[in-house]
């Protein structure tokens, strides 16, 4: 078998629609050797349906990560459908919610409530998520690739997402440092904006989009995620086997523009 990620196992996170980044990540890494399982949350069926639109058969798997339950027996899960002994090597991290009322300009008034939703759903969970892999990934070491936007500045009604994905960053980072010494490598995609499912959910998209079709030196096509998917398949193979910790920019160069 060839390909990148020739003989490698996989897990995607996040695949609810063929316009996401991780449908295209997930389909990318079958087409590179990977064995693929993916997890939904919600709407399994419509999960399962998106999945049959891959070049292969992967199955879904149930994960709510607020759900401490469905944490404990994720690796037995997991583990149910890629054999006994057989562990993971990657996983990719492709999750973020923020309540209505934490997003388009109402940070001021956002209650901790929500706040603490989104960090927890957006951030926090890239450690629940990893750690309760960790007996799968643990024998040989592995990747984790979460998903980003940047968050080195503030964006127009982005807001407390904004401030989930800085604490994503020093999650992030962290976990790299306390997981090097079993071989395990965490970075983050930083990618530019996609029409997909979570950007309707963002109020004043259109004026991110805007930024991008300005500002983005290489150019940026909204309704293309390949790109970043292919970043996250490139930090997924074994072609970056001392970078951890990074934040890689898949954004067309905006993220280094002045003005």
């Amino acid at each position: 078998m060839s390909g990148l990620l020739a003989g490698k196992r996989i897990l995607v996170t996040g695949v609810l629609t063929e316009s996401s980044i991780a449908f295209h990540t997930a389909r990318l890494a079958q087409e590179e050797g990977a064995e693929v399982v993916l997890t939904g949350f919600g709407r399994l069926s419509l999960v399962e349906r998106i999945a049959k639109r891959l070049p292969k058969p992967a199955p879904v798997i149930e994960l709510d990560v607020q759900n401490q339950e469905h944490l404990d027996g994720l690796a037995d899960r997991v583990a149910g459908h890629l054999g006994e002994g057989i562990g993971l090597d990657g996983v990719v991290h492709s999750i973020g919610f923020a309540p209505q009322d934490a997003l388009g300009g109402n940070f001021l008034n956002t209650g901790w409530e929500s706040v603490a939703t989104a960090v927890e759903v957006s951030a926090y969970s890239l450690k629940s998520l990893t750690t309760a892999l960790l007996p799968l990934l643990t024998p040989r070491g592995g990747s984790v690739v979460g998903m980003d936007f940047d968050a080195r500045v503030a964006w127009p009604k982005y807001d407390w997402m904004g401030v989930s994905k800085a604490a994503l960053e020093a999650t992030s980072r962290y976990l790299a440092r306390h997981l090097g010494e079993r071989n395990i490598r965490v970075n983050l995609v930083a990618a530019g904006p996609i029409k997909s499912m979570a950007a309707k959910s963002i109020p004043g998209f259109e004026e991110l989009a805007e930024v991008w079709d300005n500002r983005a030196p290489i150019g940026w096509d909204l309704s293309d995620p390949e790109p970043a998917a292919r970043g996250v398949v490139a930090l997924l193979s074994d072609w970056f086997p001392k970078t951890t910790g990074e934040i890689v920019h898949v954004d067309g160069g905006v993220h280094m523009m002045g003005a």
